[in-house]
């Protein structure tokens, strides 16, 4: 898919074999929404957004603490990821432990997570 020349080109960050990444661009295919997919796993986590989406999001929703890969590191690992420098670390060694998916809005908008609802209000400003 090109650049968008007049509009903002939505961008999903996710995982490809993640259901609720699936769901989300079938959904936003099923609205007729362009958008690129960035697969975090194939083609790594863009470290350069990172603080970007920590600031729009925050860390206690962007990193996936109910998720398995959280889970198994160790009390170490976890408590080095209390700061944005450690979460961010964290996130580019382990992308699962992303919340998935993160979303690109354009302008600056940045959601997490796959929420219909908020989608389509989001689509219809």
């Amino acid at each position: 898919m090109g650049p968008c020349q007049n509009c903002l080109m939505t961008i999903v960050y996710g995982i490809s074999n993640c259901d609720t990444v699936k769901s989300a661009r079938a959904w936003l295919t099923a609205h007729a929404q362009p958008h690129n997919f960035h697969d975090l796993k194939k083609s790594g986590v863009p470290s350069n957004l990172l603080p970007l989406w920590i600031h729009a999001i925050g860390t206690h929703k962007l990193i996936n603490r109910q998720g398995t890969t959280w889970r198994k590191l160790d009390i170490a690992a976890q408590n080095a990821a209390i700061d944005d420098a450690g979460a961010i670390a964290l996130m580019i060694a382990q992308p699962s432990i992303i919340k998935r998916p993160v979303v690109d809005w354009g302008g600056g908008i940045v959601t997490v997570g796959f929420e219909p609802a908020i989608w389509s209000h989001r689509l219809s400003v």
